[in-house]
């Protein structure tokens, strides 16, 4: 009678917990709960996959190449900046191709007819090979020739470069969904430089789809302020950017170029842009960031506040300096967001910037640049939209299936099994109820296979009582008493149920560990299904034979 009561009490608390963790699952009912209830539960239950309730499913590619040319320019910033530094003669240094850089030294004056200039070139020369040598070690020297070097980036290093590329962008898009409140996402690497995404539940596609696909390399760079520029037009129209582009070709001083900025007019409530020309290498660029957040402009417009960090700080300072009376451009993925005029120098570390914004747009802004800048530019090789109307659908052919299989189930095992199929049905409510607490409990994503895992999950645990209850019969055609017959159905169908539910378990955990998406939804359900399934059947089912058996019954309706 203690263990029969010990088990009846470990039944009931199973029951009791998993009904109050499946509350918050049921909005409706949870939202009725007293602010002390709410507190002690979470406030998420069961989530709905993508599948079920709508949203957007993208395949994105990491454009390896571009994220290479990237670090060869960035590359060849600093070693202009060292040569500076070091006070070394030299003509230019331009990347070449994807992967090279060409560093060119100044020729000999009288075309090498003075050995001591031939001399100084050629210590010139020996002296870039060093510093490349010591500083730049991944790029090893090519076939220079004359005034010209050559470097190439090693292959190591560009298999690392476009590697680390995309375990970035990895975590530059988890940053960026995590910001922008999307519940349950899945990330995750297809292949070598792919990136599946699925956002369920989004309302706003499109601004998602923006979001995540924006490259956000934020630059502050200074206005070239050559007299060409006085020549161009005070606004275009919108599309109209590559004739200026294309009537000033040739005519840009070197290392300059012409972007452009999106105004709307008061009057006419039109987009227009505006050119400006400025210095093509950056002042400072958005990797110094510290943080960005949404603020109100003296026009009550909304604007993003940025700050640095203490490097950041520093450079912008000295830049803003140096720079007293000259216009910044703040440039966001080539798009000029802002011009202002230098006024004073400006420490803190922070800035503002400013745009034809809306409120949306400005938050969207101010995620991207807390969230990073992608490491290159992303390629959608696919791009759906799942509406709710089909995961209405879904839901609504997922439980018509699970409830016509439930019902069938219930009947069968009351007219096959009577009394004792009534126990069974018992058993398969337990499962459910408990199937849906602990579903609940871990804040998992139900997808339509995850629904399939809970159906398979009925035909297990009916399974496993069919065992049981054939094993009852056998002992009872052999005349033995109803308790003896009951205890010796359990211990011999024990084995047979653990057997088949341990080899369908292994299964189960492959397909989570190997598995991706729906798959591991799938997993999920079948691998608690399956746990749950030998508490309800072993337990369950044997705490209320053995209540029944407390009157000594002489016959057992099975």
């Amino acid at each position: 009678m203690k263990k029969i009561r010990t088990r009846l009490t470990l039944l009931i608390t199973i029951t009791i917990v998993s009904l109050i963790l499946s509350i918050p699952s049921f909005p409706s009912i949870y939202q009725t709960l007293p602010g002390w209830a709410k507190s002690i539960l979470s406030d998420r239950g069961l989530s709905l996959g993508l599948d079920l309730q709508g949203g957007i499913h993208l395949v994105l590619e990491v454009e390896e190449d571009r994220a290479v040319e990237i670090a060869v320019d960035r590359s060849r910033k600093a070693i202009v900046e060292l040569f500076d530094d070091r006070e070394i003669t030299f003509d230019s240094v331009e990347r070449e191709g994807s992967t090279g850089l060409i560093i060119t030294v100044l020729p000999d004056e009288g075309e090498g007819n003075d050995q001591g200039d031939e001399k100084d070139q050629k210590d010139i020369k020996e002296e870039i090979i060093q510093l490349m040598s010591d500083n730049f070690p991944n790029f090893i020297e090519g076939d220079s020739s004359g005034t010209r070097l050559v470097f190439e980036l090693t292959s190591p290093e560009i298999d690392r470069i476009k590697n680390s590329a995309i375990n970035q962008a990895l975590e530059t898009l988890r940053n960026r969904i995590d910001q922008f409140g999307v519940a349950e996402p899945l990330i995750q690497r297809l292949g070598r430089n792919q990136i599946a995404i699925q956002l369920p539940g989004i309302k706003d596609p499109e601004r998602a789809k923006a979001l995540i696909q924006e490259t956000a390399q934020l630059e502050f760079k200074m206005l070239d302020e050559s007299e060409i520029a006085l020549e161009f037009p005070a606004r275009v129209e919108k599309g109209n950017e590559a004739e200026v582009r294309k009537k000033f070709e040739g005519r840009l001083p070197e290392g300059s170029e012409i972007l452009f900025e999106t105004v709307v007019s008061d009057t006419e409530k039109r987009s227009y842009s505006v050119p400006y020309l400025v210095k093509k290498d950056a002042a400072l660029t958005g990797d110094v960031l510290q943080d960005a957040r949404v603020t109100i402009g003296d026009f009550n417009e909304p604007i993003v506040g940025v700050t640095f960090d203490s490097k950041g700080a520093r450079e912008f300072e000295q830049i803003t300096g140096a720079n007293v009376g000259k216009r910044m451009a703040i440039v966001l993925d080539g798009t000029v967001y802002s011009a202002p005029v230098i006024r004073d120098r400006i420490s803190g570390g922070r800035a503002v910037i400013e745009g034809v914004f809306t409120t949306n747009e400005a938050n969207d802004l101010a995620v991207i640049l807390r969230a990073g800048a992608l490491p290159a530019p992303l390629r959608t090789l696919q791009d759906l939209t799942v509406g709710p109307s089909l995961g209405r659908d879904s839901i609504e052919k997922g439980l018509n299936t699970t409830i016509m299989a439930g019902i069938l189930v219930l009947i069968f095992m009351i007219v096959y099994y009577r009394l004792s199929g009534i126990i069974a049905d018992f058993a398969l409510a337990l499962n459910l109820i408990a199937l849906l607490g602990a579903l609940s409990g871990l804040n998992a994503t139900l997808t339509l296979p995850g629904i399939a895992g809970i159906i398979l999950t009925i035909g297990m645990g009916v399974d496993s009582n069919i065992l049981i209850f054939e094993r009852i019969r056998e002992e009872l055609r052999q005349g033995r008493p109803v308790r003896l017959a009951v205890d010796g159905g359990y211990d011999k169908a024990l084995l047979t149920i653990v057997d088949s539910h341990v080899t369908t378990l292994i299964t189960g955990f492959a397909l989570f560990l190997f598995g991706t998406g729906p798959i591991k939804g799938f997993a999920v359900t079948l691998c608690l299904g399956i746990g749950i399934n030998l508490f309800t059947a072993l337990v369950g089912t044997k705490v209320v034979f053995d209540v029944f058996n407390r009157r000594k019954l002489e016959r057992l309706s099975i």
